[in-house]
């Protein structure tokens, strides 16, 4: 589906991609949700999130943090007029990196079920979230200078459809390692 360019665009898209990623979870094999995440073997695979993430659940804590970042953006930005980055402090998009490997070392001690507990919940606020605004304060070029050079939709986009995607390309290559084992 081609990246949205309104708020039901965007809603339609983040909606479709979160319950494509839940079907794809829950239709996981016992064996392939208990088998550890391996993509080491592919010289292609060299982001950093390929060696990092491990499991279903080090899936679901990323997108449940990143939610936060932006639901946090959205508090501190213009309900608190605070001014303040998406990302974490100190972290930029050039470090970014640093910031997931310290969220993912957060988690490491969260279940499974509870980790799907919070990326559920996370994803339902998000998604109520984006109704606060209009499609010219989402799509708009620097209706809010807080944005930078984007808009407000693209971050949008970025944690939910399109992180969605992100993820359902790792578990399909998942899925691929268990079956050629």
């Amino acid at each position: 589906m081609p990246r949205a360019k309104s708020k039901a665009e965007l809603q339609k898209t983040a909606a479709e991609n979160y319950q494509k990623l839940l079907d794809m979870i829950d239709g996981l094999t016992e064996t392939e949700k208990s088998t550890e995440f391996d993509f080491l073997n592919d010289p292609k695979k060299t982001e950093r999130h390929w060696g990092r993430d491990k499991n279903v659940r080090d899936i679901y804590i990323h997108l449940y943090e990143w939610h936060q970042m932006m639901l946090d953006f959205i508090k501190n930005n213009v309900d608190e007029k605070l001014s303040k980055q998406f990302l974490l402090e100190p972290y930029t998009w050039k470090t970014y990196g640093d910031m997931n490997q310290i969220l993912w070392e957060k988690h490491q001690n969260t279940s499974e079920v509870e980790a799907r507990k919070m990326f559920e919940k996370s994803h339902a606020d998000v998604l109520k979230l984006v109704d606060r605004f209009t499609d010219q304060e989402l799509f708009e070029k620097g209706f809010y200078d807080w944005t930078g050079t984007t808009n407000l939709g693209s971050y949008f986009i970025s944690v939910m459809p399109s992180h969605y995607d992100w993820a359902m390309k790792k578990l399909k290559v998942h899925k691929k390692n268990c079956e050629n084992r």
